[in-house]
Order: structure tokens, then sequence, then C-alpha cells
């Protein structure tokens, strides 16, 4: 059904652009009619260079050589009913506009062949995004997930963020990062972080032994592939999220990143208790000092991750992106909603364009029977269910 819908779009849209390259001819035919009905001393056959101008918007170079070549001979009937032909006058006008109609079919073969080119280098973004970053399921156990990935390159659709999520022993773990810098050298690390993760993640190992994983692969990658001038500049933020399908809690492990955010129905919004890790590429970092942190994710509740690059969005007034504020209209939605909403404020509080990559993912817990609540203590003692209200970011 897809196909024909496309083959129907295309179709459609030919039609469409032929009805349209209608509008040069018949400004062509107007403007000859209208100088050969008008006296001898009113010269109308120079606007005829607007078809050829006019076609470029609505066609490409073929098209707008053929309604050159239709000017151009408008042109010397115009020439042929006032004065004669051979007159000085309109064989300058001829030759004007035959050299315009050249200069613009140029243009327009010029901009076409570009275009086809930038379709090709998007075409291949893409795929690169699919290989890398594989499209997140919309369903993974009890979560319904929904996601957004803006690149901060202009038509990239990649850059140095990255999120993945696999299942593993009735449990579902995610994985958000930011790795440091833009490029082809910030997409490598990212794509090293991201094989890493979907190697190890389905392993029987707590949340802080993976982040060692993820921390001895960028270390290996810096230590091969730094250059001198970038030595201990090259470093990712990475937080890892651990999912019981049976328990209403998520375990949680961050490496210098950002904390998420728990939306409630009502528009309630808590940060969970954090205590970051140094980022990835920190030498020095042992399993041993990575925190697990607890924390309730109640059946209705919804968990917003996020990379720098939302929360450090800026408008004309050089404001950061208010965050949890905004995502308190929008707790009782579904994920893609949220998602939706957060995306179009983010972009017009940035006016149209990041400064950075951002990364997005709404994990909605649903409904289920059969859950097993057990009292588990987090980080220094405290419940699951304790999370501290959000100030702010």
């Amino acid at each position: 059904m897809g196909s024909r819908w496309s083959a129907a779009e295309r179709r459609q849209s030919w039609q469409s652009s032929h009805v349209l390259l209608l509008l040069p001819v018949l400004l062509v035919v107007a403007i000859t009619v209208a100088a050969i009905e008008s006296p001898p001393d009113v010269h109308l056959g120079p606007t005829l260079v607007i078809a050829p101008a006019l076609t470029p918007s609505l066609a490409g170079a073929r098209a707008t050589a053929l309604v050159g070549v239709v000017a151009v001979a408008a042109q010397v009937v115009i020439a042929v009913f006032h004065g004669g032909l051979m007159s000085a006058n309109h064989i300058v006008q001829i030759v004007t506009l035959m050299m315009l109609s050249v200069m613009v079919t140029v243009y327009c073969a010029i901009r076409d062949r570009r275009r086809a080119q930038l379709a090709q280098v998007r075409s291949v973004a893409e795929a690169a995004q699919h290989v890398l970053m594989w499209p997140l399921p919309e369903q993974i156990g009890p979560l319904r997930i929904a996601s957004l990935y803006l690149a901060a390159e202009d038509e990239a659709q990649i850059g140095g963020d990255l999120y993945a999520v696999t299942r593993a022993d009735g449990q579902v773990r995610v994985l958000i990062g930011d790795v440091r810098g833009k490029g082809l050298a910030a997409i490598g690390e990212a794509a090293l972080l991201l094989s890493a993760f979907r190697e190890s993640a389905h392993r029987d190992i707590s949340l802080a032994e993976l982040a060692a994983v993820l921390e001895q692969s960028v270390t290996r990658y810096t230590t091969d592939l730094e250059s001198p001038e970038e030595a201990g500049e090259r470093f990712a933020t990475a937080l890892l999220i651990e999912i019981p399908d049976l328990d209403p809690i998520t375990r949680m492990t961050s490496c210098g990143h950002p904390p998420p955010l728990l939306l409630s129905p009502g528009n309630a919004v808590t940060v969970p208790s954090l205590h970051p890790s140094p980022p990835l590429g920190v030498h020095g970092t042992r399993a041993t000092e990575y925190t697990l942190d607890v924390f309730s994710f109640e059946p209705g509740d919804t968990l917003l991750l996020y990379t720098d690059g939302v929360i450090e969005a800026r408008d004309v007034r050089g404001r950061f992106y208010p965050l949890a504020d905004r995502v308190a209209r929008w707790t009782d939605g579904s994920p893609e909603a949220l998602i939706h909403h957060v995306r179009r404020d983010l972009l017009t509080h940035a006016g149209g364009h990041l400064g950075d990559d951002a990364a997005l993912i709404a994990l909605h817990r649903t409904p289920s029977v059969h859950r097993h609540h057990h009292g588990i203590l987090g980080h220094g003692g405290a419940r699951a269910g304790d999370v501290s209200e959000l100030p702010g970011l």
C-alpha cells in the first residue's frame, strides 16, 4: 500500500508541475498578442524575459530551456509585426533574450545538480542513522517509547548524541549519552559506545559493570585515535537506566549526564536524586566508583531522558530552555504527544536552529497486572519511592 501511495503522490506532483508550467507559456502568448496589438512606439517585447526567469521556480532546466526558446520565437514574431526583423532594436532584443535564457537555463541545471547531490547525501545520512542508531520500538516490555533526535549540523541526521534500548532478563535497559564535539569524530565515538552497549547490555552484569565496559571502550578509542591537540578533551556523558518489568522502580547510573525528569499525571514533575560519576573517558574511574540510584517509577508515569543540547538551547536573549517548566504542561499525554510538544516548543525557543545536538526519549510505564512491590533501597538508604522535588535545571 505504501508503494501505491508513493506512486500516486509522484503522479500528482508531476501533474501539478505541468499545470504550473503553463503559466510562463500563457504569459509569453499574452505578451506577444499585446505587443502585436500595441502602437509602434510601445515596446512590450523585452518583458518576455519574465517567462524564462519565472520557469526555474516551477520546473527544471529542460523546461526552462523550452520556455526560453518559445520566448525567443515570440520575440521574432513581434519583430516581424513591429518594424521588421532586421531592425537594430529588434536584433538587440532577440540576442539579449537569448543570452538571458541561456544563463537562466545554466543556473537551473547547476541548481538541479546540487539538489540531486544533496538528496543523495541526505539518503546516505539517513541510512547511516539507521545503521548506527536503530529506531526505538514503540513498545518494549511494560514501556511505551517515543524519541527525538535533532542534529545541530546543517543537513545532518546524526551527531554526537546517542541512545539505545534493549531487553535483558525481564527488564529494559536504556542508554542515552552525549559525546563531546561534533562532526565525524563525535559520530565515530558515538558508534563505538552504541556497539559496546548493545554487546554488553544483555549480559548478567550490573549497571556499574556495564558503565565500566563503556569506560574501557572510550579509553581504548581515545588512546588509539586521540590527537595530541585533543589530549584529555575527548569524553562522553552517559546515563544508564534499568527498568524491571515486575517492580515499579528504576535503577540508574550516571556518568556525568543530567538526571531524567519523572512526569506523573496531574502536572507533577520531579527529578530523581542522582549521584553522577565522572564522564566516560576521564581516566581513573573504576567500576566500584559508579553509584546505583533507585527511585519509584509507577504505572502511568513517564520518564523523560534528554541530552545537554535540550536544556542548553538558548533564545535570542540568551536564556536556556526551561525543560522542566515546559513539560509540566504535558504530563497527561502520550509519550508521542509529549515528544511532539517538546520538539515544537524547543525549536520555537531556539529560533529554529540548535547550537548543539539534542536527543530525547520518553518512557511511559503502562499499567500491568501481577506486579510485585518490594521495598528496595536507593543510594544513601533512601527508599525506592523517594525523589527530590525539582527546583529547576
